[in-house]
């Protein structure tokens, strides 16, 4: 089995954040904030999470690197912006500031997400159609 351990290390942390912003909005969030606010959350600890699972099996796959690259960091920069802002947003809910920008980067991290997706679907289109030779 190949493994990019540098893919493979960031998974694992995205997951461990996951985890942890996940038991946070479970048990911290329900005294400081709405629950639309909570629900929204828990879908960017939830998409952290599928993403984090997409870049450990990501991380096995890796022997066409420049692909795997490509992919790997269209899910982190995914993550960073999707689930990110949508931690921010929360944080500002809370503190009853301004959202600024931080509402139009939410679907720049979604398109980011689905264009990591798309690469991934094309490396294992390649690897089937370079083992069916």
């Amino acid at each position: 089995m190949i493994l990019n351990k540098k893919i493979a290390f960031t998974g694992a942390i995205m997951a461990f954040l996951a985890v942890l912003l996940g038991a946070f909005a479970a048990h911290g969030l329900k005294d400081l904030t709405t629950p639309e606010t909570i629900q929204s959350f828990t879908t960017g600890v939830r998409y952290q999470m599928y993403h984090a699972l997409a870049l450990l099996f990501l991380s096995i796959i890796s022997d066409n690197q420049k692909g795997v690259m490509r992919a790997y960091y269209f899910f982190v920069v995914g993550i960073i912006l999707f689930s990110g802002s949508i931690y921010v947003l929360t944080a500002v809910s809370i503190l009853e500031g301004s959202i600024g920008l931080f509402g139009v980067i939410t679907p720049i991290g979604g398109l980011c997400l689905l264009i990591g997706w798309v690469l991934l679907g094309i490396l294992l289109l390649r690897m089937s159609e370079s083992k069916s030779k």
